[in-house]
């Protein structure tokens, strides 16, 4: 196997391993207000993420910015706190055209998610450079980390979806009820990481 697949693997194993919950948790609580049907618009705002998060990545990595590790480390479990409890105050529009206010809305947590992601990507960075040690080229380890990241967060966008639609269709849940529960959920863990957290601990 190449070390481009190697790193791929590696950034996929990253954000879908159980015991590294917390961006998977900012990714459930982004998909939360979202059915099946919409996945163009979850498409866009994932890929938002990405974005935020590939900047940082790539530039931590390569050391053009310097940041404390434990600061990061209790921003990420905030971004998601703040993200989950957005979805309280959500509310899907009974016309499905894109009035002005509801494209407004959706630019509003395209820019949330692009600006959480730049936090996301300086936590990636420090598994990677981890990972990278000296090695001389970092460009191919660090575009195949990425692509490995994304494919993950597709598989957990795809998972999230299809357990709402299953939830709705098969269940007859609400649908505010049910995504009520996930964020309050989501909020729930993101409470319990931000207290236990050194730097709010001090």
């Amino acid at each position: 196997m190449s070390d481009f697949f190697i790193y791929l693997q590696l950034g996929f194993d990253h954000i879908t391993d159980p015991r590294g919950y917390d961006h998977i948790l900012f990714v459930v609580a982004l998909c939360a207000v979202y059915t099946l049907s919409q996945w163009r618009q979850v498409l866009i705002l994932v890929t938002a993420f990405t974005i935020g998060h590939s900047i940082t990545l790539a530039l931590a990595t390569l050391q053009l910015i310097h940041y404390s590790t434990a600061l990061v480390e209790l921003l990420i479990p905030i971004t998601i706190l703040i993200t989950a409890c957005t979805n309280f105050f959500y509310q899907e529009p009974k016309s499905r055209s894109l009035s002005t206010t509801r494209r407004e809305k959706q630019r509003w947590r395209y820019a949330l998610a692009l600006a959480f992601g730049l936090i996301h990507g300086m936590g990636f960075s420090n598994y990677l450079r981890s990972l990278l040690g000296r090695e001389a080229d970092i460009t191919k380890p660090l575009l195949a980390f990425n692509i490995g990241l994304e494919l993950g967060q597709l598989l957990i966008v795809g998972i999230i979806l299809s357990i709402t639609y299953l939830v709705l269709h098969l269940f007859q849940s609400s649908r505010l009820r049910w995504t009520l529960i996930m964020s309050g959920i989501v909020a729930g863990m993101a409470i319990s990481l931000i207290i236990n957290n050194p730097l709010f601990a001090k």
